[in-house]
């Protein structure tokens, strides 16, 4: 067998195996059995005791603040930014595998 052979059949796996394992991570992500990698965090919660001192647009600030978690809290927005960031990842492992796996094949092929 040529080396040429041997290193394309390398690489087709090597691809499929890329392949595979992005699809069972992303699986086990948007099943909740794994939890998406933490790019985004939430910044701890820095809720200073409002002293007599705290002038109107503080008070402001901080009521607007406090509806809008009520509404959206902030730990689910980390999370859909979790998810896309996972997402743009495994979509380039794939492009990134099916392309070693093409580069594979036509070595196999003896192609070039």
């Amino acid at each position: 067998m040529e080396i040429n052979k041997v290193i394309g059949y390398v690489l087709l796996a090597l691809g499929l195996i890329m392949i595979g394992w992005t699809l069972w991570q992303s699986y086990n992500i948007f099943t909740d059995k794994a939890s998406a990698p933490l790019i985004f965090k939430t910044q701890a919660d820095q809720q200073a005791a409002a002293g007599s001192n705290t002038d109107l647009q503080t008070q402001i600030n901080q009521a607007i603040q406090k509806q809008l978690n009520q509404i959206l809290p902030q730990a689910t927005i980390t999370k859909i930014l979790n998810l896309i960031a996972w997402s743009l990842l495994a979509w380039i492992l794939i492009t990134v595998g099916g392309a070693v796996s093409r580069i594979g094949v036509k070595l196999i092929n003896g192609k070039s």
